[in-house]
């Protein structure tokens, strides 16, 4: 009972959290902390199932504990290997085939260590468990949550769409990513115009011009979506902007000197959603984020890279917490030493 109580209780705080501003990582840690209770909760009942019931459920739960890690770490290596195929060797296009080796380390050294009973091998691989446990946790958080955030209704007054840049093809040309993102920044703005708001929205193609392209990603953006027949008088161009941080500010120094106090969409690919959602907070954009679809071999890659720069947002704390963990292991080598 007390297990379901204290799931009951970050529930609410997430509720709260949720109703306060959904753009926070918060919201996702206590999601997370809040189904982590109640599985403990529903496996402390396991005892009053029916005979022979008990046994099954036990036997499914090692089977997951025991094989789903090997097999995400098979999945996670597969999928790199594609990413490199197809991609390229950039260290970005790595990260899935790197998780899924380091899972297979870390679950190598503890059987190493089973086998051996070596005590420093057992204490190292606990340790390493420790802090892999506390990062699989706060991964299955952000993924979860951002998962439901993609999936909760847009705001009714929005005044802009704001388009989110990325790289050019040649320093000049909208690539499928891009071009996915402007689609589904039409997409909101018609669904937006549609409603039949005193004023049409306007939708704002946001993206300077890097070292190696011809004209501004703005520019390129607005091109797209004009030679496909939308607008050109709706479109306001932000080409100052050199990262997402820029992308939020330059756009909303734009938005509040054209219609001061108006909310907005902020469109991106679905794998940089939520973290976009927890930088427009940071950057005090009044908008909400939406995400366009994204090949499925591109996604692994691209979450496990959001998930790192959001861990380490927060590294003050998440760091400690490691430090906390690595520490209990040097103190439980020192003990058994």
């Amino acid at each position: 009972m007390i297990a379901f109580a204290v799931s009951g209780l970050f529930l609410l705080l997430f509720g709260v959290g949720v109703l306060r501003d959904r753009r926070r990582f918060g919201n996702a840690v206590y999601l997370g902390l809040a189904v982590t209770f109640l599985g403990l909760g529903l496996l402390s009942a396991v005892d009053d199932l029916p005979h022979g019931l008990t046994e099954t459920v036990l036997v499914l739960l090692l089977l997951v504990l025991g094989l789903g890690p090997v097999v995400l770490a098979g999945l996670l290596c597969a999928n790199g290997v594609k990413m490199v195929r197809k991609e390229g060797r950039r260290p970005a296009n790595l990260l899935s085939l790197l998780a899924g080796l380091g899972i297979l380390g870390v679950l190598g050294l503890t059987a190493v260590a089973v086998l051996t009973r070596s005590r420093v091998l057992g204490v190292v691989a606990v340790t390493l468990l420790l802090v892999l446990g506390y990062v699989s946790f706060l991964f299955l958080c952000f993924v979860g949550y951002a998962f439901l955030y993609g999936s909760m209704r847009l705001r009714r007054d929005a005044g802009f769409v704001v388009v989110l840049g990325s790289g050019l093809i040649g320093g000049r040309r909208v690539p499928p990513l891009l071009a996915s993102r402007l689609d589904r920044g039409r997409e909101v703005y018609e669904r937006l115009a549609a409603r039949g708001g005193a004023v049409p929205p306007l939708l704002v193609t946001s993206g300077g011009r890097g070292p190696d392209e011809e004209l501004p990603e703005s520019h390129a953006m607005a091109a797209y979506l004009v030679e496909r027949g939308f607008p050109e008088d709706r479109i306001v161009r932000e080409d100052r902007s050199r990262s997402t941080e820029e992308n939020l500010l330059f756009s909303r120094e734009l938005m509040e000197a054209e219609r001061p106090g108006a909310g907005c969409v902020i469109v991106t690919n679905n794998f940089h959603a939520f973290r976009a959602a927890l930088m427009a907070r940071k950057a005090g954009v009044d908008g909400q984020v939406v995400g366009s679809p994204t090949a499925a071999y591109f996604w692994p890659s691209a979450t496990i890279r959001e998930f790192a720069a959001v861990f380490l947002e927060y590294r003050a704390v998440n760091l400690t917490v490691c430090a906390v963990l690595v520490g209990i292991g040097c103190l439980g080598l020192a003990v058994t030493g």
